[in-house]
């Protein structure tokens, strides 16, 4: 899966197979004004515009996050699992665990992404004693699959993402001890909840390594806009075996998911470099600037400079 390039860590997995999944830091990608921040805090929409909706398969090495959807639908798969939850829903993604997202349009809500040392304080506090609880697995909560007198709780979890939100948009005196209150608050309730996760969908192993060896090929020759057979043959599938994977494990089509790596690129380069539109075409393998701009415009609805202009 694919949207956008950054740092990017080798992580293994179960079979020794070892795959490359990109690590974002949202300090360092996304908003360089916090790059050493241990809390980073934005909301939903915020991100879904400069990531894209459909988020590819990624993670965040040291790095918890929390997405709460207010309102709308989401698909989330951590992991070996997908869940497929509408608002109010929230779920936390341990440090280093690669996941990836599919927001709907009408999706509203918070994200935030917070430092594992924050985690192992409050651990170490006295959280993992009182309530038996680790932190350490990936966690999806419907308010729907709550009991009734376990849904006052969530209302303290809606309060304190919206008291996040004033803090981090606000200058207030101790701004930074507030934060840390209030997630260290965040974290003792979302545990307290724990128990009533909602269902997902496992993942068969096999079409996962597949996935994932796919993702490693996209990331590989993306700039030589390989076909899809190309990638088949490399992989000893059949092009149905593949489409019917891609589905079950992200929600899109191969093409799709080669299509995005290549915008995730042009995006990257387009906010994060000086070079031209022509250079970046070339650069990406196009051999036709016009194509490349139809290619942009087609997948963004906007030129790339305008694009530029908005994000810069």
């Amino acid at each position: 899966m694919a949207v956008r390039l950054f740092c990017y860590g080798r992580v293994m997995n179960d079979s020794n197979h070892s795959e490359w999944i990109p690590n974002i830091i949202l300090g360092q990608d996304y908003d360089r004004r916090y790059i050493d921040a241990p809390i980073h805090y934005d909301i939903l929409e915020n991100l879904a515009f400069f990531f894209g909706r459909d988020m590819p398969v990624h993670r965040h090495a040291q790095y918890l996050q929390i997405h709460y959807i207010d309102r709308g639908e989401i698909s989330f798969h951590i992991d070996d699992k997908i869940y497929h939850v509408r608002g109010p829903s929230l779920i936390l993604t341990p440090p280093s665990v690669p996941h990836s997202f599919l927001t709907k349009p009408d999706a509203r809500g918070h994200v935030l992404t917070i430092h594992q040392s924050i985690v192992w304080q409050l651990l170490k506090d006295g959280l993992q004693q009182e309530m038996d609880t680790e932190l350490n697995h990936g966690i999806c909560i419907a308010r729907v699959d709550l009991e009734p007198e376990q849904r006052s709780q969530w209302t303290l979890i809606t309060q304190t993402f919206r008291n996040l939100k004033i803090e981090w948009f606000r200058e207030h005196p101790a701004t930074r001890l507030a934060l840390h209150s209030l997630v260290s608050f965040l974290l003792i309730q979302i545990s307290r909840l724990s128990a009533k996760e909602a269902e997902s969908t496992a993942v068969n192993n096999d079409d996962l390594q597949i996935f994932r060896r796919f993702s490693d090929l996209i990331e590989e020759h993306f700039r030589e806009h390989w076909h899809l057979p190309e990638y088949t043959g490399r992989l000893g599938i059949s092009e149905s075996r593949l489409h019917q994977i891609c589905q079950r494990v992200s929600n899109r089509s191969p093409k799709k998911l080669t299509h995005d790596r290549i915008m995730q690129e042009t995006k990257r380069l387009l906010i994060f470099s000086n070079l031209s539109s022509s250079d970046i075409c070339y650069q990406l393998g196009f051999s036709d600037p016009a194509y490349f701009s139809r290619f942009f415009k087609h997948h963004t609805n906007s030129t790339a400079q305008c694009y530029r202009r908005q994000q810069q």
